[in-house]
């Protein structure tokens, strides 16, 4: 399963957690940021995580009203074990967008 999640959102979810404001220019800092918000918030330690293999992190820009205004959007695939019942895994991720939605 796979969801999108502006940059913004992690950055703002960092500085939350953590106290700190980092910069998100390519898909490994974005899944360092994810990771570090899962950690802190202990949702790591839910049991919807319990079988949660990893969270593949891509990019892709969305320019909102020319080519100099975009956004860096993130798109989140959660890669779970192969026999973890689907309503677990819509539990796990609409626990971490709540979170970065509150923010």
């Amino acid at each position: 399963m796979k969801i999108k999640v502006e940059g913004d959102k992690i950055i703002k979810g960092v500085k939350k957690v953590d106290g700190i404001e980092i910069v998100l220019e390519n898909p490994g800092e974005a899944k360092e940021g994810i990771d570090l918000i899962l950690r802190k918030t202990g949702l790591f330690d839910d049991d919807a995580y319990r079988d949660l293999k990893d969270i593949k992190v891509t990019a892709f820009e969305r320019y909102e009203t020319s080519a100099v205004d975009y956004k860096m959007i993130f798109l989140l695939e959660f890669l779970f074990e192969d026999d973890v019942p689907l309503d677990t895994k819509v539990s796990a991720i609409r626990e971490l967008q709540t979170f970065l939605d509150k923010i």
